[in-house]
């Protein structure tokens, strides 16, 4: 948020400026994909299998149900089905670095930064929100550690959020609602690829069929699912994959920083009430699966 916010301040230096244009240009393209493709060696296997079969469908079921939803009623209400593919796999998965990662797998246009950025400031205020008002709402449902833990960490869209607000209950909440969502970051692999499939299918760049299916899955998707492989099954050594976890961090903040630069301040003003009611009405979506299936799961 604040790498944006600060790129937002110095968008001259894309408007006026040829050669610092073209660097812009690279970082918020080619420096983005590279940090989502290192993302890949955070992710693995293990995870699911400690949390369990019942709560581990509930929270694929809460991402698919989510990203679905989102799409069908941002169309029918007359909106860009990008902008809402983007909003619901923002809320579902995992907030700006979903957001990121599915903007670069959705085919060009020309609204695409202002799209992000617009995502992306929404998705951070809601999920800052969350940070406050969902720890409140786990003891009004009475929920138990884990059940409060499988709760934040399946609705909360940040990882930062998710660990501050599960913390503040308890070690365990804690514990396992920064699991939960990790498991949710995993699923961005599939859902990246699925994005690039269901483009290509559908059209790309203003009606532009995609003639060969192989390309619609971009390479750095295909290293982001490689080293959650190689990670998932102990072929990564720790020292690498925190590197590369470390290196991805700053790659994913460098590049939301020149998208930022490439959005004048004036856009931010141009926020529409249907974006912020699409992602209000994703995040409900994503609450009620989810307070449901553990309600279900508990009686």
């Amino acid at each position: 948020m604040l790498a944006l916010l600060l790129g937002n301040s110095l968008s001259f230096l894309s408007e006026s400026n040829a050669r610092t244009a073209a660097g812009i240009c690279l970082t918020s393209r080619n420096v983005l994909r590279l940090g989502v493709a290192l993302l890949g060696a955070r992710v693995s296997v293990e995870m699911v299998s400690e949390l369990g079969a019942g709560l581990f469908y509930l929270v694929v079921g809460a991402v698919v149900f989510t990203m679905l939803s989102t799409a069908i009623v941002g169309r029918l209400a007359g909106m860009s089905w990008r902008l809402s593919l983007l909003t619901g796999g923002a809320v579902a998965i995992c907030g700006a670095s979903a957001a990121a990662a599915l903007d670069a797998v959705l085919p060009g246009r020309g609204s695409r930064e202002r799209d992000l950025t617009r995502t992306i400031v929404i998705i951070t205020v809601l999920s800052t929100s969350a940070t406050i008002f969902h720890p409140m709402l786990a003891i009004w449902l009475q929920f138990d550690a884990q059940q409060a833990g499988v709760f934040i960490g399946g609705t909360i869209h940040d990882v930062a959020q998710v660990v501050g607000a599960g913390f503040s209950l308890s070690e365990e909440t804690g514990e396992v609602a920064t699991f939960v969502k990790m498991i949710r970051v995993s699923l961005l692999a599939p859902i990246m690829i699925a994005t690039s499939v269901f483009t290509a299918l559908l059209g790309a760049d203003d009606g532009q069929k995609v003639r060969k299916l192989g390309q619609a899955i971009p390479g750095f998707v295909l290293g982001f699912a490689l080293l959650a492989a190689l990670n998932s099954v102990g072929l990564l050594p720790a020292v690498v994959a925190d590197l590369a976890a470390e290196v991805s961090r700053w790659a994913l903040l460098m590049a939301l920083g020149a998208v930022g630069m490439r959005t004048p301040l004036k856009e931010l003003a141009t926020l529409r009430l249907s974006t912020i009611g699409l992602a209000l009405l994703a995040t409900g979506l994503l609450t009620t699966f989810v307070v449901v299936g553990l309600l279900w799961h508990r009686g």
